[in-house]
């Protein structure tokens, strides 16, 4: 990745190729889920499997939660994009993945 990323500005990143070390993997995973229209999406899926998904039952007189797993909106693949605005705080996640990134302003 040539471009210098800066605090506040608005990339989209495209993965290039899938990393082969399973760190990476989840590093990539993080970072596309901090999309907005991502984590709105995952907020809709938690109230609904809430609420419709987790089995409660009673176990030894008390109330036993039966927790459904986690919906998986995004996946690391070679051409997945996505867009963030860069902070501070992930410009390190950013560079430890910038073999298997391409970026561009967006």
């Amino acid at each position: 990745m040539s471009l210098s990323i800066e605090p506040s500005t608005k990339f989209t990143f495209t993965v290039t190729r899938e990393p082969k070390a399973e760190g990476a993997k989840k590093t990539l995973l993080r970072l596309m889920r901090m999309q907005p229209t991502i984590q709105r999406g995952l907020s809709r899926l938690a109230v609904r499997r809430e609420r419709e998904d987790n089995i409660v039952k009673r176990r030894g007189g008390r109330l036993w939660t039966s927790r459904a797993k986690v919906s998986k909106l995004v996946r690391v693949a070679k051409g997945e994009t996505f867009t963030l605005r860069v902070t501070p705080q992930i410009i390190p996640d950013i560079q430890s993945v910038a073999a298997y990134l391409s970026a561009t302003k967006a």
